[in-house]
């Protein structure tokens, strides 16, 4: 039985595809910000958002903020109601890469990045070259600087001056 036709797990297509894909990441993708998670660390939403991940790693990668619906039925994921959900490619290597996993991407408009924790992981079986990862945002409260402890409270209504005159 010729193995060629069907391709092997790793080979040397395998490796050329994806040396290919981290090309394509240097010439049309962004950088970001990969967070590997610690080994026997528990993710939870009330804990430290870094503490159970080890210092940040610069990745190129492919991300679609908003994929299409089309683009979802590919990878074989029904999304046709979901609608703020966001894919990053990135290189089929990355260490440690699991549900859970972060990365910082870089905003666009401001000088900030933007976190996203990985919810869903999908490749392809004949030569993976990339993984792509299903995305949710990743909410940092920083409410000790928030707007909403300088509120005052005053006896304005709106709506009334607007009846007066």
């Amino acid at each position: 039985m010729d193995n060629k036709q069907f391709g092997l797990l790793i080979n040397e297509d395998t490796l050329l595809h994806r040396n290919y894909f981290i090309e394509m990441t240097k010439l049309l993708g962004i950088e970001v910000l990969y967070y590997e998670p610690k080994e026997n660390s528990h993710f939870d939403k009330y804990g430290d958002l870094k503490a159970n991940y080890k210092d940040p790693q610069l990745v190129g990668c492919i991300f679609d903020e908003h994929p299409t619906i089309w683009t979802m039925k590919k990878l074989g994921w029904n999304h046709e109601q979901q609608e703020n959900t966001s894919i990053i490619n990135v290189p089929f290597d990355l260490p440690n890469l699991q549900t859970g996993a972060l990365f910082a991407v870089p905003d666009s408009l401001s000088k900030k990045a933007r976190m996203f924790r990985v919810i869903r992981m999908s490749s392809t079986m004949l030569y993976p070259a990339s993984i792509a990862c299903e995305l949710a945002p990743e909410w940092e409260t920083n409410s000790h600087n928030s707007q909403l402890h300088n509120f005052k409270q005053t006896d304005f209504n709106l709506l009334n001056e607007e009846e007066n005159d």
